[in-house]
Formats: C-alpha cells, structure tokens, sequence
C-alpha cells in the first residue's frame, strides 16, 4: 500500500503514471506464489457481474485489468481490452476490471458506474478501493495485465500501454492450450 501511495504521490496528473511504469511485457513474476494467481481480494463491490472467484474460473482464461477510469493510460487500453472481451468470450476468456483508484474521487462507486456506462464496459469489474486484490497481486502500476491460464497460474503481464498485439497473441496461445 505504501508503495501505491508513493506512486500515486509521484503521479502528477491523470496520465503520468506512464512516466512512472513505461510499457513493457514480462514473464509472470516469480515472487507471486510460484505463479499462482492470487484471488480477488476485499472487493468492495462487483458490477455487471456477480461476484467471481479465480477458483470458479479455473479451466477458463482470465484477464485482470488493473485500470481506474481518470488514468489517461487505462482509458487508452480500453479499446483494446473490450476488443478482446468481444472476440474471445466465447472461447473461453473472462476479462475482470480490477477498478483500484488513484484519486478520492475515484472511490465513488457512482462514479465508477458513470464511466463503465461512457466507456461502454459490459464485462465484470470489481472495485478494489482499498487495494487488497492490488497488494495481493504485488502491482505497481497503471494499467496492469496480468493473464491466468486455464490451471489457474499468471502466465503473462503487460503493464502500461501498448505491445497490443502480443497481449493478443498471449490469450490466443493460452486459449488454445489444454
């Protein structure tokens, strides 16, 4: 938590966190858990969905976003996120928003509903106001990919914009895998 309020700190104004966390795709990182996904934690609230758990996805594909709707960077990967949440949903991807804000503001969940609605967002978003599923995933930055195979292991992270393409080939190969 400490170190989220130091970047948010260091933050200096909606999109700067990209100064702070360029893009730029790696390997799962090994300090989480052997690579075990962590699960949802002290989610607040969960819009356009019931709430889920990485245990009932298991055998599915699952995108975690960290994003927060007045982060310039998150709203720019938006387009290709809801991209991907159309094209493969029925091939057994589940993309999460996990909505961790940055600014007070961003706590409100009315707020957060708004900007679901203006960013046309139909898939689940879980709302991570006081940064557990954040620490749990030891993330740092905004926005944040973290992909989970279908035995429940992070396979792939993104963090910052673009590398799009790789993004989509990482869920392609995790999908057609058994």
């Amino acid at each position: 938590m400490l170190a989220a309020i130091k970047n948010a700190a260091v933050c200096a104004g909606i999109a700067a966190c990209a100064a702070i966390a360029p893009a730029h795709a790696a390997p799962a990182s090994a300090h989480i858990n052997e690579n075990v996904a962590p699960e949802f934690a002290g989610i607040d609230q969960w819009l356009n969905s019931e709430p889920l758990t990485l245990a009932q996805l298991r055998g599915k594909v699952v995108l975690v976003d960290f994003w927060t709707f007045a982060c310039g960077n998150c709203v720019n990967t938006l387009p290709a996120v809801k991209s991907w949440n159309q094209k493969y949903k029925d091939k057994g991807l589940v993309v999460v928003g996990v909505h961790t804000p940055e600014f007070p503001f961003e706590r409100d969940t009315n707020n957060v509903k708004r900007a679901i609605g203006r960013f046309g967002i139909t898939y689940p978003v879980a709302l991570d106001n006081h940064y557990k599923t954040w620490a749990a995933y030891d993330n740092q930055y905004w926005p944040a990919f973290y992909l989970i195979d279908k035995h429940g292991r992070v396979a792939y992270t993104h963090f910052g914009e673009g590398d799009y393409a790789q993004t989509e080939a990482a869920i392609g190969k995790l999908l057609a895998e058994r």
